[in-house]
């Protein structure tokens, strides 16, 4: 249109004119793009993320503002594929629990979560990291039982690809279908070429950026921030740096439409999450 930055569909409907945001994470914000870019750049770069607080401060928006936009960035930021891993290379497989120390929670709250030992009140995440493309898949699970983690590697990696994993015996019965080797961690971290290292180290900068930038994170927001640290993990060695990772989030904004209805209600919620 010649007085506005909209265009206007030829057809006789009540909302005909349009902006380049409908279809995108960015339809119906009243945010101008100049504050959406630079909050995708910095989700998309800063190593330990980046907090709704920074950006509020950052764009000059409000806090509950800038927790909606990271979300909606997030969104864009998933990936996934039909494609498996194990081509050429093996695939580490491992699992790890996310949730606060009980020892730094109040009385009460420690009461409410743990029941029990070991992983009691902590949410459970499970990785696998092709070492040929060293990309990761990551994925919030309800459990570790046998049947889980099975139907996990099943899924992601192709039959007859080598698996390395720890000593848990629920990845027992793995070398039905795969060539499973796994390390005694009571007795070394390395057993000549197995071990879970790789997935050790992107666990360590999940936890980074889960406690030192975001501190609490409710369970059924978890799979958003595995799909924002799995996207910066993936994307760590782009050939465009920077401004390649930033490109990449974008070519990915079609499509994804996130009401803040849906997503602080139980329809945002992953299967997992709710399980």
């Amino acid at each position: 249109m010649k007085n506005q930055r909209r265009w206007k569909c030829g057809s006789d409907h009540p909302r005909r004119q349009f902006s380049v945001k409908v279809g995108t994470i960015f339809e119906d914000s009243p945010l101008s793009l100049t504050k959406w870019l630079p909050a995708v750049w910095m989700i998309g770069n800063c190593k330990n993320g980046v907090s709704s607080l920074e950006i509020a401060r950052d764009i000059g928006v409000t806090q509950k503002t800038a927790w909606f936009m990271l979300h909606r960035i997030r969104f864009a930021m998933q990936r996934g594929s039909f494609e498996k891993m194990g081509g050429g290379g093996p695939v580490e497989a491992d699992e790890t629990f996310i949730g606060g120390l009980a020892r730094n929670m109040h009385k009460h709250k420690r009461a409410e979560k743990i029941k029990g030992t070991g992983g009691a009140g902590k949410e459970l995440v499970m990785g696998l990291l092709d070492r040929e493309t060293g990309k990761v898949r990551v994925k919030h699970v309800p459990n570790r039982t046998r049947d889980t983690l099975h139907a996990e590697v099943s899924a992601n990696v192709a039959a007859g690809s080598e698996v390395f994993t720890d000593e848990y015996v629920s990845y027992l019965g793995l070398d039905k279908t795969f060539v499973h080797e796994f390390v005694n961690h009571a007795e070394a971290y390395v057993r000549g070429n197995v071990h879970t290292n790789g997935l050790e180290n992107f666990w360590s900068l999940l936890k980074r950026g889960l406690k030192g930038t975001y501190v609490s994170v409710e369970p059924f927001h978890l799979f958003r921030y595995l799909d924002e640290q799995a996207f910066r993990y993936n994307e760590r060695k782009h050939e465009d740096g920077d401004g390649g990772r930033f490109a990449a989030i974008l070519d990915t904004v079609v499509g994804r439409r996130l009401t803040y209805k849906a997503l602080t209600g139980a329809e945002c919620a992953s299967p997992a999450a709710t399980a």
